[in-house]
């Protein structure tokens, strides 16, 4: 099925199955939403962009720390925000199929409020289970992430692991992660008796979660395989607030600036480069 192919003849993008798996579980698949030549000309821009170097207050790679262990991510780190700076980008975060999709998962008229792109060569640490609306605030409500896969992610290159019902939970007060393997500070324990679940994808595939919903990722240890991944997050047209990293656009990308909320901060507070061991 190609990208043309889905919501063809007035059918909807998202089955009622998928909206009872979303609301159930607190998250849902809609396999190759983009087609695979859309996902090439999106990896085809952020290498060009990996090559052009940094910009600053999106893509920033740091040079190695003489002396510590390699870290890939230190020439690979993710990209923030890149819909600010890359048309291409902001065409993915504003697209129509998208937006069909997480209409009918909230029920109301969206608004985007972040973009971010991850590299994650090999080698690369994870991202320890966390929440996104612990960093994004959104209230009344919360977020919904919209993550296209633009690579085979699977449990070898680090794909994501969800822990359906937490959406259902209060965000959690966060442990403080392992450095060894996320990239990230906050660790969100799996609650007594949910376990994590691998979500497998194909290029193309866009994995929606809700934003309580308990998610992350272990290191890729594939060894020749990226594991590249456009993210957006979208919040109701109803939120009143949201924390002051997160920039609103309707989705015909028009600024529309939503009163502040306290105690986010960027979507995973990184830890300090580190020294020689």
């Amino acid at each position: 099925m190609t990208a043309t192919d889905i919501g063809a003849a007035g059918s909807p993008i998202l089955t009622q199955e998928g909206l009872a798996q979303f609301q159930e579980d607190g998250f849902t698949v809609v396999r190759s939403l983009f087609a695979h030549d859309e996902i090439d000309r999106l990896c085809g821009e952020f290498a060009a962009l990996h090559a052009a170097g940094p910009v600053p207050g999106h893509f920033e790679p740091r040079a190695a720390v003489p002396g510590a262990a390699a870290d890939p991510l230190a020439a690979y780190p993710r990209v923030m925000h890149p819909h600010e700076v890359n048309p291409l980008a902001l065409r993915f975060l504003l697209d129509a199929r998208l937006r069909e999709v997480l209409e009918s998962l909230f029920g109301e008229e969206v608004l985007a409020a972040q973009s971010m792109f991850y590299f994650k060569p090999p080698g690369a640490r994870g991202q320890a289970l966390h929440q996104d609306n612990f960093y994004l605030r959104v209230e009344p409500g919360t977020c919904v992430a919209a993550w296209v896969a633009c690579d085979v992610i699977d449990r070898d290159n680090g794909g994501l692991e969800v822990v359906p019902g937490t959406h259902r939970m209060d965000v959690f007060c966060p442990e403080e992660a392992d450095p060894d393997v996320s990239f990230a500070r906050e660790y969100v324990p799996p609650p007594p008796g949910l376990t994590p679940v691998p979500v497998d994808l194909e290029p193309g595939d866009v994995l929606f979660f809700n934003g309580s919903l308990v998610h992350g990722s272990e290191p890729n240890r594939s060894g020749d395989r990226f594991r590249r991944s456009f993210i957006g997050h979208y919040v109701g047209r109803s939120a009143e607030r949201i924390d002051r990293h997160y920039r609103t656009l309707t989705m015909d990308a028009e600024r529309v600036p939503l009163p502040l909320s306290e105690g986010g901060g960027p979507c995973g507070t990184e830890f300090a480069p580190r020294g020689p061991h």
